[in-house]
């Protein structure tokens, strides 16, 4: 009975034996499956808020795209608006006057952009080419170059060979028709620039008069019916001002490049005759 019980405990010590790593083995695998299951959970909710946050801030894009979409809209409408309560009629006249002017302002800054050259390198060239002698390379020169420096500066060498005395007189008076056509057209643009707030004015005017006939028509002085009359005469005046200081903007930088247009035709000038006196002197000498 003894050797019974040896050889059965000795069975159940074997099998726990062989099967306690398996349990612990098992313990482990399920401590592990835990923990990756944990950090799986944790990386969805981090990616859950990632995508919640983008979302925001994407709506939140949106929202001002839309919000700046209709604030332009809002502007846009708002001028639209008082464009047709200041009296359609006069209101056409000053943006016709405001158009009429751009075009006008615009034409001179095209004209007067590509009129300017150069002036040192011109006078530098023909400073060299009259000192050799070739003065028909000169007037080449200044005919293929354009703008009013080099047209005043052909007129000079056109009369190489006459007195100094014709020579200035000449230049001078070709300088003064080069100012002259820099100066074309910019008498519309002040007409335009006084034209729009007379328009202005006389809509204020004209809707007084609208005012009082209104007040007459009701036979009583209604807040409302005086609030209309005043609000067309004001919105006249203010587009009429508003186009004034834009067209003088515009008229202002145009006088800025005809006076520096035409401080260079001084300077070049001043340039050339002396060039002639020291071409003539060189001559003089041989």
């Amino acid at each position: 009975m003894k050797q019974f019980m040896w050889k059965y405990m000795f069975v159940v010590g074997f099998m726990a034996f062989m099967l306690l790593p398996v349990s612990a083995q098992q313990k482990t695998d399920s401590a592990a499956q835990r923990e990756t299951d944990t950090l799986v959970a944790d990386n969805e909710v981090v990616a859950a808020d990632s995508d919640s946050v983008l979302s925001s801030q994407l709506t939140d894009v949106a929202d001002d795209s839309m919000a700046a979409d209709e604030e332009d809209a809002g502007v846009y409408q708002t001028l639209k608006t008082k464009f047709i309560e200041g009296n359609a009629g006069f209101m056409s006249l000053v943006a016709l006057a405001l158009v009429l002017g751009l075009a006008f302002c615009i034409e001179r800054i095209i004209y007067l952009t590509l009129s300017q050259v150069d002036t040192q390198k011109l006078m530098a060239d023909i400073d060299r080419l009259v000192e050799a002698g070739d003065i028909e390379g000169a007037k080449t020169l200044c005919r293929n170059t354009r703008g009013p420096v080099a047209s005043v500066c052909y007129q000079g060498l056109l009369r190489m060979g006459e007195p100094m005395e014709d020579v200035e007189r000449s230049i001078a008076s070709y300088g003064s028709v080069m100012v002259a056509n820099m100066e074309k057209g910019c008498s519309w643009i002040t007409l335009f620039i006084a034209m729009a707030p007379s328009l202005g004015f006389l809509g204020t005017v004209i809707g007084m008069v609208m005012a009082f006939d209104q007040i007459q028509s009701a036979g009583d002085i209604s807040p409302t019916i005086v609030a209309a009359g005043m609000k067309v005469a004001l919105i006249t005046t203010i587009f009429g001002i508003i186009v004034a200081l834009i067209l003088q903007l515009f008229y202002n930088y145009i006088l800025t490049k005809i006076e520096r247009l035409t401080v260079e035709m001084e300077d070049a000038a001043i340039t050339l005759m002396d060039t002639i006196v020291k071409h003539r002197a060189t001559h003089e000498h041989k």
